[in-house]
């Protein structure tokens, strides 16, 4: 990656009952619509067994904020943190 490149990384705790729709909803809603940014490079899905999903997106700088989950999917607001690579 280039001196250039921002990693943000997105995590939310999803309410236990509505998991597989918190999944849906990254995937098949919230991702497309920053996928299709012109400075997206790449983006993936994780998933823990304490009902947590975070996406790691790569930017040419500047990332778009994914949209805030629907109401009642998430237990907690999403938090995010940008990085970027270090040089050693």
């Amino acid at each position: 990656m280039s001196g250039d490149v921002i990693v943000r990384m997105w995590e939310v705790r999803a309410e236990p009952a509505r998991f597989g729709e918190l999944i849906a909803w990254v995937c098949d809603t919230a991702l497309p619509r920053i996928e299709v940014e012109p400075l997206h490079i790449a983006s993936e899905v994780f998933s823990s067994t304490d009902h947590r999903l975070v996406v790691i997106s790569k930017w040419r700088s500047a990332p778009v904020p994914l949209p805030d989950p629907p109401a009642g999917l998430a237990a907690r607001p999403p938090h995010t943190w940008d990085f970027a690579q270090v040089d050693r």
